[in-house]
C-alpha cells in the first residue's frame, strides 16, 4: 500500500515538474526538503502526530518553507498533509528523486566490497557500468562489508550482480547439502 501511495503522489509531482519544465529545480529543492526532514526528525513526528490539527500542520509547513522553495511544492506538501499521507512523505520524495534521475538518464549504483576501494578502481567500475547500461551518468554509492571476504555486490534499481566470495561459499554449502551419500 505504501509503495502505491508513494508512486501515485511521486508520479503526480514528477508529471508537474516535466510539464512546467522544472525538473532540475524541483530535483534540487526535493533533495533539500528530504535532507531537512532527515535532520529534523521532530518535524516528521509533528506531521504524523494524531492530536495536532491538519490546519496547524499545513500552517507550520507553509511558515517553514515559504520563500525557500517553489509555491507549487508548498502546495504539494499541503495536499500530502491534508490527505493524511505524512507517514509516506519520505517515500514520496524518494520516488520523485528516483523518477527524475531515471528521466535524465542517471543510474544509481550501490557497490559493496569487503574493503575500501581506491579512486582508480571506483572510476573503472563507474566506466564499466556506463558501458554496460543505457545510462548517461552514474551516481555511485560505495559501502564496505568485511563479511563479503572478496569480490563485490552491485545493485542498480532492482537488479543485483553478486560476485562476492561469501555468496559463492553459501551456494557451495547449499549444493553440498543436497548431495546424498
Amino acid at each position: 500500500m505504501a509503495k502505491l501511495i508513494s508512486k501515485t503522489y511521486g508520479e503526480a509531482l514528477f508529471e508537474l515538474a516535466v510539464e512546467e519544465e522544472k525538473t532540475d529545480a524541483m530535483l534540487e529543492e526535493i533533495e533539500g526538503i528530504k535532507q531537512i526532514l532527515l535532520e529534523n526528525q521532530d518535524y516528521l513526528k509533528f506531521l504524523n502526530h494524531p492530536r495536532i490539527s491538519v490546519e496547524e500542520k499545513v500552517s507550520t509547513t507553509e511558515n517553514i518553507f515559504t520563500g525557500k522553495i517553489d509555491k507549487q511544492l508548498i502546495g504539494f506538501l499541503g495536499i500530502v498533509i491534508n490527505k493524511g499521507r505524512c507517514d509516506s512523505l519520505m517515500e514520496i520524495l524518494q520516488y520523485f528523486l528516483d523518477r527524475v534521475k531515471e528521466f535524465k538518464g542517471i543510474g544509481v549504483a550501490y557497490v559493496t566490497t569487503p574493503y575500501e576501494l581506491k579512486e582508480d578502481k571506483k572510476e573503472a567500475i563507474c566506466k564499466k557500468l556506463l558501458a554496460t547500461t543505457s545510462y548517461k551518468e552514474m551516481e555511485m554509492h560505495y559501502d564496505v562489508k568485511a563479511e563479503l571476504l572478496g569480490g563485490m555486490q552491485i545493485r542498480i534499481g532492482d537488479r543485483v550482480v553478486d560476485s562476492s566470495i561469501q555468496t559463492k561459499l553459501n551456494q557451495l554449502q547449499k549444493d553440498l547439502l543436497k548431495i546424498q551419500i
